[in-house]
């Protein structure tokens, strides 16, 4: 029997709620190894391409497609696409809002577990993957790797990160970390953001769209991409508990606010109008949208998102044809 990933940040419960699902990554790729997914040129290997007149001489008989010359009547052979390997990059927000929670766990250990499911999910033969983060208004980065030690050292790298605390001014955003993703890492593979997107104005909308939108839209038109956004339930409502001392993790500014019905419907309101512009905003940018909450059972969340995710891939390859008509 396979032995099971556990490190920080990575419930064991994972791989038994996940060992039978998989990712699907629908766009197609490029490299040099021969992998498990579709390339994008045709060589050697084992998925059919599309079919083109018979060249005397130059094609191999023995890939001489039946189907199409007979309706055709003109001889038909078929290329054939590469396989080719997975490189898939992860940026994941580790700012300050990020060490919160007040239910089962912090933000950031939702967080993590996340990009150890990614990587569970989507992990075959050859296929590599690598992070960026953003931690204390700067941007790291860990090399592109494949295999179960990679892994270990990764998420054991994270969970060792000290909590982030306030940022001085002039440092890096997410837009920023965006921005750096999509420069650093042009080879198409598959792209997980990894952020609670806090901050999204809750005016965003088309006409002033938020910061991210523009390095995310950059990143979605070349590679797959998937937006996992991390909440609390407190950032969504607040509790009648009177006068409390409220801090902004990410500038350690303080305040005394007294919660009020009228304070908690407005701060209700906000929450929400935050939340619908980040769901606006990713779906302008065609980024498929998973919400983990710290208050529900993340991993069946996931297993939730994956199951409907290979239905839409089987639905998008059962209506691409195959070959031109």
């Amino acid at each position: 029997m396979a032995e099971r990933y556990v490190a920080p940040g990575f419930d064991p419960r994972m791989h038994a709620a996940l060992h039978r699902l998989d990712l699907r990554v629908i766009r197609r790729l490029e490299g040099l190894l021969h992998g498990e997914h579709l390339g994008l040129r045709a060589g050697p290997g084992s998925e059919p391409a599309e079919a083109r007149m018979y060249q005397p001489g130059e094609d191999d008989v023995r890939m001489m497609d039946w189907s199409v010359t007979a309706r055709t009547t003109l001889p038909h052979v078929r290329d054939l696409v590469a396989d080719r390997e997975l490189e898939s990059w992860t940026l994941l927000d580790l700012s300050a809002s990020m060490d919160f929670g007040t239910v089962r766990e912090q933000k950031r250990e939702i967080a993590i577990g996340a990009l150890a499911a990614v990587t569970v999910l989507t992990q075959r033969v050859g296929d590599r993957f690598g992070a960026h983060f953003l931690h204390r208004g700067r941007l790291r980065r860990w090399p592109a790797r494949s295999g179960k030690a990679a892994l270990m050292a990764l998420l054991s790298t994270v969970a060792a990160a000290p909590p982030s605390g306030p940022v001085e001014p002039g440092g890096a955003t997410l837009a920023d970390a965006l921005d750096d993703l999509a420069r650093a890492r042009g080879r198409r593979g598959l792209r997980v953001v990894v952020s609670d997107f806090l901050d999204t104005p809750p005016e965003a909308g088309p006409a002033a769209p938020a910061a991210w939108e523009r390095p995310m839209r950059s990143l979605a038109g070349r590679h797959q991409v998937l937006a996992v956004e991390i909440l609390d339930p407190r950032e969504l409502d607040l509790p009648d508990i009177g006068l409390v001392t409220m801090e902004d993790p990410e500038t350690g500014r303080t305040r005394e606010v007294r919660l009020t019905p009228k304070v908690r419907e407005d701060y209700r309101r906000a929450a929400q109008a935050q939340r619908a512009a980040v769901r606006a905003g990713l779906r302008r940018c065609g980024v498929p949208h998973l919400v983990l909450r710290t208050d529900r059972d993340w991993v069946v969340d996931m297993a939730r998102f994956v199951i409907e995710q290979r239905r839409t891939a089987h639905r998008l390859a059962r209506h691409t044809p195959a070959v031109p008509r």
